[in-house]
């Protein structure tokens, strides 16, 4: 399952976001702009907080299930 959305850090330099969750491992990916690669990073709370929100978002329209949605949480750091 892939979530993704646009990130504006300090420098105000837009970043694309995606967040891969696949066996219960989550990947955070980013680029800046067009015809750059993909780099792994480890994100910050506001991004985590930014993931969980997207999906509870898909749990109304069962684009995920209750399950998928816990295993999610239980990966975030503390």
């Amino acid at each position: 399952m892939e979530f993704g959305w646009w990130a504006k850090d300090d420098d105000g330099r837009k970043w694309q976001i995606s967040a891969r969750f696949h066996g219960g491992n989550v990947v955070f990916s980013r680029k800046h702009g067009r015809h750059t690669s993909w780099e792994d990073y480890e994100p910050v709370d506001a991004e985590w907080d930014r993931l969980l929100a997207e999906a509870e978002r898909r749990l109304p329209r069962r684009l995920m299930s209750q399950k998928q949605f816990n295993q999610l949480k239980a990966q975030r750091p503390l």
